[in-house]
C-alpha cells in the first residue's frame, strides 16, 4: 500500500453524520445542470469507442517503419541499387542485389533501435519508437531476426562469394550496435561495410569478376567518413550515455577537423586510381568534393546537421564518378 491508499473514501463517508452531504453536493442519482448523464455523449462530442479500432495498430506499425532508421537504410539500399544498374547487372539481377542490401540494412536498423531502447529512454531522445513506448523493444527485435533470416538466402542467390561479402559486412554492422558503437573500433564496421557494398556488387556480375582496388577504398573511405559525419551531431549526448566511441574520444572539434581528411581521400583514390591521366571528371569531382568536405564542418556551428550534409554531398559525386569508372575489372 503505498500513500494514496492510507484513507479511503469510504472511510471519510464513515466519519460524518448519516445522509449529511457537504454544501454544493449533489444527492444520490441526480444530475447537476450542465453536468452529461454516465454514458451520455455531449452534443459534438465523439464517444471514445468511435476512434477507429486499428488506430493502435497502425501507430505501432508506423513506428515499426520508423525504428529501421529509414534514412540511412534507404540511403544505403538505393546506393546498392544505383551501383547494380551501374555495373551493367539487368533488371531482376540488380531487384535481387537491391533486395538483400535493403533486407540487411532493415535488420540493422532494428536492431540499433531495439539494443538502445532502454538507454535513449533514459536519456529522453526523441523519434525512437522503442524508446517512447510506440511499439515494443521485443517486437523490434523480432522484425530485426526476420529481416535477417531473409537477407541470408537473398545475399547469397548473387552469388556465393558476393553472398559472403554482404553477409559480412552484415555481421560487422551488428557488431557495432552489440559491441563496438562504445569502443575505439567503432569506426570497423563503417569501413567494412561501405568498402564490402561495391565488391559484392562486383562479385554479382556473370562469371564474379573481381573488384577494382580503388572502389574497395574508396567505399571504406567513405564510410569511415560517414561513420565521423553521423556521430558528431550527438557526441556530447552519446558520451553522457556512456559511449566512448572513436568520434567520442576525438571530441566534437578534433572529429570535425578529421573529417574532410577522408572525404578528399575517397575522391582522390577515384580520380587517381586507375590508370591514366585523371581526365576532366576527375578534376571537376575533386574541385566540388573538396569544396564540400571543407563547407559542412565549417558550417557545423550553425547548421547541426551541416558535416553530415557535406558527407553526402561528397559521396554524390563520388558515385558519379564511381559509375563512370565502374566497380569491377581485371
Amino acid at each position: 500500500m503505498d500513500a494514496t491508499d492510507s484513507v479511503s473514501p469510504a472511510g471519510a463517508g464513515a466519519a460524518g453524520t448519516a445522509g449529511a452531504q457537504p454544501i454544493g453536493a449533489v444527492p444520490d442519482g441526480a444530475v447537476p445542470d450542465g453536468a452529461v448523464p454516465d454514458g451520455a455523449v455531449p452534443d459534438g462530442a465523439v464517444p471514445a469507442a468511435a476512434d477507429p479500432a486499428g488506430s493502435g495498430r497502425r501507430g505501432r506499425v508506423v513506428g515499426l517503419a520508423l525504428a529501421c532508421h529509414p534514412g540511412p537504410a534507404l540511403a544505403v539500399t538505393a546506393l546498392g541499387c544505383a551501383l547494380a544498374l551501374g555495373s551493367g547487372l539487368d533488371g531482376p539481377r540488380s531487384a535481387l542485389v537491391t533486395a538483400a542490401v535493403l533486407t540487411g540494412q532493415l535488420s540493422v536498423g532494428w536492431c540499433n533501435d531495439a539494443y538502445d531502447a532502454r538507454r535513449d529512454a533514459d536519456a529522453g531522445r526523441r523519434g525512437k519508437p522503442a524508446a517512447d513506448g510506440t511499439v515494443e523493444a521485443r517486437a523490434v527485435w523480432a522484425a530485426a531476426a526476420v529481416a535477417l533470416a531473409l537477407c541470408v538466402p537473398l545475399s547469397l542467390a548473387c552469388g556465393a562469394l558476393a553472398g559472403v561479402v554482404h553477409l559480412a559486412a552484415v555481421t560487422a554492422a551488428w557488431l557495432y550496435n552489440l559491441r563496438l558503437k562504445a569502443t575505439a573500433l567503432s569506426w570497423l564496421p563503417y569501413v567494412a561495410g561501405f568498402g564490402a557494398l561495391p565488391a559484392a556488387v562486383a562479385l554479382s556480375l556473370p562469371g564474379g569478376p573481381w573488384p577494382r582496388w580503388w572502389t574497395v577504398t574508396a567505399g571504406a573511405l567513405l564510410g569511415f567518413a560517414a561513420h565521423l559525419a553521423d556521430t558528431l551531431p550527438d557526441i556530447a549526448a552519446d558520451r553522457a550515455a556512456g559511449i566512448r566511441g572513436l568520434p567520442h574520444r576525438l571530441g566534437a572539434r578534433g572529429t570535425r577537423l578529421l573529417l574532410p581528411a577522408p572525404l578528399l581521400g575517397a575522391t582522390a583514390v577515384l580520380a587517381f586510381g586507375p590508370p591514366g591521366p585523371v581526365d576532366a571528371g576527375g578534376a571537376a569531382a575533386l574541385v566540388l568534393a573538396g569544396a564540400a568536405a571543407l563547407a559542412g564542418p565549417a558550417l557545423g556551428g550553425r547548421w547541426r546537421k551541416a558535416a553530415l550534409a557535406g558527407a553526402v554531398a561528397v559521396a554524390t559525386v563520388d558515385l558519379a564518378l564511381l559509375l563512370a569508372r565502374g566497380v569491377a575489372g581485371a
